[in-house]
């Protein structure tokens, strides 16, 4: 197993980065969404954590910059028909504590906006997982009110993604208004066009 790789970051591409060793070594290694924006410039040094997946038809290094995300890698990938693909797009889309509190709520509207994952492997995944990810959220599980459920449905009609509207929703929440349907989209709209 290789656990982590250490040395000048060479090169960044869509999905991947080349880490080259002191010894000359250069690692492909592929890493989520989160992990690529938070990364340095070409050229400096760098660790990731990393998790080696061998496969019938390769073997493939995935990196990520603290050992969290690599555990909750870890976790998705535990679960049957759950591979590495899938288990990058969830942490690429929704992150470490976005991703463990809605599998923790079974929020199945929010897993399934995920590239790659349905309805079945998203109710699979809260089933198997929503007990097994309390390590990785910040908060409790919270009950989400019915005007925004029905607030997160009226911003996806309006053209925003499932993620994007749910963040918003939850900002507004957390501020601890009104969470009436009509002032929770009013305040999430004003979220959402200010970014």
């Amino acid at each position: 197993m290789i656990a982590h790789v250490r040395g000048r970051l060479a090169s960044k591409t869509a999905d991947r980065v080349v880490v080259e060793t002191p010894g000359g070594v250069g690692y492909e290694v592929v890493v989520p969404l989160g992990v690529m924006e938070r990364l340095p410039a070409a050229g400096t040094e760098v660790t990731l954590a990393t998790e080696l997946v061998v496969r019938e038809d390769g073997w493939a290094l995935y990196g990520f910059l603290d050992e969290a995300e690599r555990r909750f890698f870890q976790r998705l990938t535990s679960i049957q028909g759950v591979g590495p693909k899938i288990g990058i797009a969830l942490l690429s889309s929704l992150g470490v504590e976005r991703g463990a509190r809605a599998l923790r709520e079974k929020n199945i509207a929010l897993l399934s906006s995920v590239n790659g994952i349905g309805k079945k492997t998203a109710e699979r995944l809260a089933l198997e997982l929503g007990e097994k990810v309390e390590d990785f959220t910040e908060a409790p599980a919270i009950s989400v009110p019915v005007g925004a459920e029905a607030a997160l449905k009226a911003l996806e009609r309006l053209g925003y993604g499932t993620a994007e509207a749910d963040r918003a929703v939850r900002q507004v929440l957390a501020g601890n208004g009104n969470d009436e349907t009509e002032a929770v989209v009013r305040r999430a709209l004003q979220i959402l066009t200010t970014r």
